[in-house]
């Protein structure tokens, strides 16, 4: 199976479409997900209500469900660390709010501006604890050490993130190492954790670990790309606010690195100039004309490709299918 011949057919499919083979799967993970948050503190009790409101695509709690199945196991073992990843996706999610001083999340208000940056940051703390408390429950060394080594790199990733903010000079490598610790390290624990929570995936393991940072890598570039490209309405937040913070992402990478210095040095003015919708429309014609996005577009779809050939083993069936469904979404998502 290839992203090119699937291409077709998946691209009128749409995530519920995709992710149908394990819908019992993910009513049963949204039930155990709102059992593990619960809490006898009124304040978390509102916390988790105004979260579960816009509950996101619960794209790594699939992965695991997926990954788990298509390695041909009939029971539900990849439950709990899925409950674990989503609750680190979305403590994340809190303290990215803050040091963003994001006013929206998934189309709605973020914690941080709902209530402030305390509660957004402690709250993000209770999440990571319920997490790992989750995972000490499953008695897996394997699995805790693959999902605590993600944790990790998320951290190094958002810390490298915010050390190279206003870096215009920044190398398409270095980018691409950052959001593999930030993004794609988290989806690679997915897939990884669907293998090791089956009866037959130890063989699978090594192959979906490198499938879900692959697919992890796509999504953030594609995630980059709508930064430019979407609306506040598709994308659940300002567009153009990755630039506004100073993040310097592939589209803008690749643009700079491609065009004549006259040019570059306009643009670099308007950007060390400081942000303005003006600047951004600005921007954004430079970006286009010197082929950034096209670039990006081609650089993720690329990257699906790839991202393909590490599930060619997995039994065929509608999971597999659905994974490379997961791909294609990835690579052609418009929010």
């Amino acid at each position: 199976m290839t992203f090119t011949k699937e291409r077709n057919i998946l691209k009128i499919m749409d995530l519920s479409a995709i992710l149908e083979p394990i819908r019992s799967d993910l009513e049963a993970f949204e039930k155990r997900f709102q059992e593990v948050l619960a809490s006898d503190s009124s304040m978390i009790y509102e916390i988790t209500q105004h979260l579960l409101q816009k509950r996101g695509k619960r794209l790594r709690p699939a992965a695991v469900l997926l990954t788990a199945r298509a390695c041909e196991d009939d029971r539900l073992f990849g439950l709990e660390p899925a409950v674990a990843i989503e609750l680190i996706h979305t403590a994340t999610l809190l303290h990215d709010d803050v040091v963003d001083s994001s006013e929206l999340r998934r189309g709605q208000y973020s914690v941080n501006h709902k209530w402030n940056n305390t509660v957004s940051v402690l709250m993000g703390d209770y999440l990571f604890a319920k997490a790992f408390k989750t995972l000490v429950g499953l008695k897996s060394p394997a699995l805790y050490s693959a999902i605590s080594r993600a944790t990790e790199k998320v951290s190094i990733g958002q810390l490298d993130e915010i050390r190279e903010m206003r870096n215009f000079t920044l190398a398409e490598e270095r980018y691409l190492h950052i959001i593999t610790n930030k993004t794609a390290s988290l989806f690679a624990a997915s897939c990884q954790a669907g293998a090791l929570s089956s009866a037959g995936g130890e063989k699978y393991e090594g192959n979906l670990r490198e499938f879900g940072e692959t697919l992890g890598i796509a999504f953030q570039i594609t995630d980059d790309l709508l930064d430019y490209l979407g609306s506040t309405q598709q994308v659940g937040k300002e567009v153009g606010k990755d630039l506004q913070e100073g993040k310097v992402t592939l589209p803008l990478i690749y643009a700079l690195a491609h065009s004549p210095a006259l040019e570059r040095e306009q643009t670099l003015e308007y950007l060390q100039n400081g942000y303005s919708k003006e600047s951004f429309q600005q921007i954004l014609q430079f970006v286009d004309k010197w082929e950034g996005l096209e670039y990006s577009r081609r650089k993720a779809r690329d990257l699906g490709e790839k991202a393909l050939t590490y599930i060619r083993d997995l039994p065929e069936g509608q999971f597999k299918q659905s994974l490379t469904g997961l791909v294609q979404f990835a690579v052609s998502r418009e929010k």
